[in-house]
């Protein structure tokens, strides 16, 4: 079983978004982009450099670049159990 978004918030890790530009492997001359997505561990991004490193040795397309940024949306000190409910009518 997969751990959750907000488990792997609390372990440290953020959403992680990366455009990748790559030749059309038929039209060398053309760039095409495509977006990934994934929660990664910063400064490492193993998730990334395993996506990264999949893609060149499957792609056709050869890569131009990478850009990516990273955020980290929830950091373990910034969790609070609140107990409490408030009813309005």
């Amino acid at each position: 079983m997969h751990p959750s978004e907000t488990e792997l918030m609390l372990k440290g890790y953020g959403l992680t978004t990366a455009e990748f530009f790559y030749h059309m492997p038929d039209y060398t001359h053309v760039l095409n982009t495509f977006v990934w997505q994934d929660y990664d561990l910063a400064p490492d991004h193993p998730k990334l450099f395993k996506f990264i490193a999949f893609w060149q040795a499957e792609i056709e397309g050869p890569l131009h670049s990478v850009r990516f940024t990273h955020r980290k949306k929830l950091g373990p000190t910034e969790w609070q159990n609140q107990v409490g409910e408030f009813r309005l009518h």
